[in-house]
């Protein structure tokens, strides 16, 4: 008889589908536009005076809120500048990780941990850029701005350097401390209590991209 050709694999088989190890760019910015959309529904809801700024006419109230700053405050309250702007800048930051599978989750002295958090630093600074003069802005969206007052660089400075250093501090704390708690308890309320009091960062970014507050990859709030 004919000798019989030898099979031939599959095209699957014979060459397997190689993982996609880039950053997922749009992923990320969508995920940041949704906690942008949830910061401004917060100003216009609770903010009496952003609401009524909305009744002028927008591009000529924008034009004129749009200005380079000439000193550090803005005459926002402390904890806006030094607690909540980090905080929302350490979101976004998040948001950008979650989508880049390089993007280590444990702390480390790692080239690749640290320059993961660099990337998030850069990815903060656009959008507090963006969040104070951009399109979707707090100058467009209630005029902050028109008040030359109004304008500091307190916000364009500690909003991604501050991302940075939570980023980190809580990348350590989640290490170091909730992991330590979570090996002394069973407890769903004690765990889930512990991640959202010591990251709220990532509680934030857990949110807006459609997970639980609690969220952490491979490590469900169940005990095993």
């Amino acid at each position: 008889p004919p000798p019989t050709a030898p099979a031939t694999l599959p095209a699957a088989a014979a060459a397997p589908a190689q993982p996609n190890d880039r950053t997922d760019v749009v992923g990320a910015a969508v995920d940041s536009l949704k906690l942008l959309l949830v910061e401004h529904a917060i100003r216009v809801g609770f903010q009496e005076k952003t609401r009524q700024a909305l009744r002028g006419p927008f591009w000529s109230d924008y034009r004129r809120s749009v200005r380079l700053p000439k000193q550090w405050d803005d005459t926002d309250a402390w904890w806006v500048n030094y607690i909540g702007h980090p905080i929302h800048g350490a979101a976004t930051g998040y948001a950008l990780m979650d989508h880049d599978p390089k993007a280590p989750v444990d702390i480390g002295l790692s080239r690749q941990y640290w320059m993961s958090r660099v990337r998030a630093f850069g990815w903060a600074a656009g959008y507090s850029l963006q969040f104070e003069v951009g399109p979707l802005s707090e100058a467009s969206i209630g005029n902050v701005g028109q008040r030359p007052e109004t304008t500091g660089w307190v916000d364009h400075v500690v909003t991604p350097v501050g991302a940075f250093g939570l980023i980190v501090a809580e990348d350590a704390l989640d290490r170091y401390l909730v992991r330590w708690v979570e090996r002394h308890t069973r407890n769903r309320v004690v765990r889930a209590s512990m991640r959202l009091a010591l990251n709220p960062a990532r509680t934030m970014s857990n949110s807006v991209s459609g997970r639980h507050p609690w969220y952490r990859a491979g490590r469900p709030i169940t005990a095993p």
